[in-house]
């Protein structure tokens, strides 16, 4: 005679391996289905900002931010150097103005095809001619990662910003 568990609990062990193995598959299966303008909706924050010069090693930027795209199709990005309040408090006299970091927002078309995001700027306060042009991103997922990279007219990656969703 078998002294194994029987009843409810002789097959726990496959029910809690099922369970793990849904919390693995369903979210991947869930972000393949969705289309990639679903996937860009919501807020995130700038994990890093690296430039890659022709010459020399990438440079870490140094950079906090935000970056938000709702389900109309709009767009918004703000960034700054991490030490920049420390810098103005530092180096300017009361009153004037610090340069340093990008604020922007507009419209958004994505090409899935070619994985390229493009931001219509609207408003740029802090490089108004950015206003009526476009910022063309590169762009990947990597789970709740978004990678926008910046490329010259040759093809090379001059700049990644790596941004996390917020939850």
């Amino acid at each position: 005679m078998h002294a194994g568990v029987t009843g409810p609990l002789k097959n726990s062990g496959a029910v809690v391996a099922l369970a793990l193995f849904l919390l693995v598959i369903v979210p991947v299966s869930v972000a393949q289905i969705m289309s990639d303008e679903e996937r860009f909706i919501g807020d995130y924050e700038l994990v890093s900002y690296f430039t890659f010069p022709e010459q020399g090693p990438a440079r870490d930027m140094q950079y906090i931010g935000r970056l938000s795209y709702d389900e109309f199709g709009n767009m918004s990005g703000l960034g700054m150097p991490i030490d920049l309040p420390q810098t103005e408090a530092a180096s300017q006299p009361e009153g004037e103005r610090v340069i340093g970091g990008f604020a922007y927002w507009g419209r958004v078309s994505i090409d899935s095809k070619e994985r390229i995001v493009t931001h219509h700027v609207e408003g740029s306060p802090m490089v108004p001619r950015w206003v009526g042009g476009d910022n063309v991103r590169h762009y990947e997922f990597d789970r709740d990662l978004l990678r926008l990279s910046l490329k010259n007219p040759e093809g090379r990656i001059t700049a990644t910003l790596t941004w996390r969703r917020l939850q």
